[in-house]
C-alpha cells in the first residue's frame, strides 16, 4: 500500500495530510487583525487584468431584503425586495468592495422605500465605493385588492413592480418606475367573422382573446409624486379588461360581456395607455411594452410605444420574452 502523503485528508495508509483544517470557534478578530488583512482594492495597476478601459456598472444582483412601502392609503407594507445595486469602475481601479452596496442598504433598511429613500443610498454608494456613477433597482410583488365584477367578492391581485434610480457623476438623479398589467385582449377580427358565421350559415363560435401584458416604465416629474396605485388606475382606465381573482359565474358572464364591449389588438392597447399615460402631468416620460399571447397562432402579437420626449425613452424594448403570463 503506498504511504504517498496527501494535502488535506488522512491517506488510506494512515499517514496524517500535509496541511491542517480546522476552524477555530473561539478566535475573535481584533483591529489589529482586521490592519493586517490584506485588500484588493490595494493592489497594484498591474494586477488589473484585460484591457485598461472603464467598466460602466459592476456590482451586485437579487439580494434579497425586506423592505417597507407605503400604501396610497397610508398602510405601510414590508416586502421581499430583490435588489439590484451597480457602480461605475475606473480603468486604474482593480474592483469595488461588494459589501459596501449590501451595508449602504443596512444602514438605511427600517425606512420607508421612497424614490427620496433610494437617492439616499446611491449618494452613500458615492461616497463608500468612490465612485462617479450609481445605479440601483429594487424588485418586488405588489399586493392589492381587486372586487370582482358582480358578484361582490375580492381577492389579492400581485403586480410585478420595480423602482430605479441612476445617480450621474454631474449629480443628477433620475428616478423609474416599472409596473405590469394582465388583461386579456378579445380579437376585434375574431369577433366580426364570428358574427359573419352566425349570421350568415348560424354557425356558433367563439371568437379567440388571449391573457395579455403591457410593461409600463415611467420618469416621475421632478416634485411630482405619482403612487403604484395611480399607474394602477391608468392601466385599467385605459385598457378595462384586468384579468380577475376571485369568480362566480356572474363574473364570468359579466367579463365575457367586458371584453365583447373592449375588443382590442396590440396596436390599440399601445394606444390606449399612451393616451392616459401622456395626459397625466406627473409623468416626465414613459415606454409601454404590451405582448398579447396569441391563441390562434403559435407566436405572440407586440408592440412599443413611448411619449417621444426629447432625449428620453427611446421604443427599444426587445425582452418580449419577460412578458410572459
Amino acid at each position: 500500500m503506498s504511504k504517498q502523503q496527501m494535502y488535506l485528508h488522512r491517506s488510506a495508509s494512515g499517514a496524517h495530510p500535509r496541511i491542517r483544517r480546522g476552524y477555530d470557534k473561539k478566535f475573535r478578530a481584533t483591529p489589529r487583525h482586521r490592519a493586517s488583512l490584506p485588500d484588493m482594492m490595494e493592489a497594484a495597476h498591474d494586477a488589473i487584468q484585460g484591457a485598461n478601459v472603464p467598466i460602466q456598472q459592476v456590482g451586485i444582483h437579487n439580494f434579497k431584503l425586506p423592505l417597507r412601502y407605503r400604501t396610497k392609503a397610508g398602510k405601510i407594507l414590508t416586502l421581499e425586495t430583490s435588489v439590484t445595486g451597480t457602480v461605475s469602475l475606473e480603468a486604474e481601479l482593480k474592483g469595488i468592495n461588494m459589501s459596501r452596496i449590501m451595508r449602504s442598504f443596512y444602514e438605511h433598511k427600517d425606512g420607508v422605500t421612497t424614490g427620496e429613500w433610494m437617492g439616499k443610498i446611491l449618494k452613500s454608494y458615492l461616497r463608500n465605493v468612490d465612485t462617479k456613477d450609481a445605479r440601483l433597482k429594487i424588485a418586488f410583488s405588489y399586493p392589492m385588492t381587486r372586487p370582482s365584477l358582480r358578484s361582490g367578492l375580492e381577492g389579492y391581485q400581485f403586480y410585478p413592480v420595480a423602482f430605479e434610480g441612476v445617480m450621474t457623476h454631474d449629480g443628477r438623479y433620475r428616478r423609474f418606475i416599472h409596473f405590469d398589467f394582465v388583461y386579456s385582449s378579445a380579437c376585434p377580427c375574431s369577433a366580426e367573422l364570428a358574427e359573419h358565421a352566425r349570421d350568415t350559415r348560424g354557425v356558433y363560435s367563439v371568437p379567440h382573446s388571449q391573457r395579455s401584458k403591457a410593461r409600463v416604465t415611467i420618469e416621475e416629474a421632478e416634485g411630482k409624486k405619482i403612487w403604484i396605485e395611480d399607474i394602477h388606475a391608468l392601466c385599467l382606465r385605459a385598457l378595462q379588461t384586468e384579468t380577475q381573482v376571485m369568480v362566480k359565474r356572474e363574473d364570468e358572464q359579466a367579463f365575457a360581456e367586458l371584453n365583447g364591449a373592449y375588443l382590442k389588438f396590440v396596436e390599440d392597447a399601445a394606444r390606449l395607455l399612451y393616451r392616459e399615460f401622456d395626459a397625466d402631468r406627473r409623468i416626465a416620460d414613459f415606454r409601454i411594452a404590451c405582448s398579447h399571447l396569441e391563441s390562434l397562432h403559435s407566436h405572440d402579437a407586440v408592440s412599443v410605444i413611448c411619449k417621444g420626449v426629447k432625449d428620453g425613452f427611446a421604443a427599444d424594448f426587445m425582452d418580449f420574452g419577460s412578458l410572459l403570463c
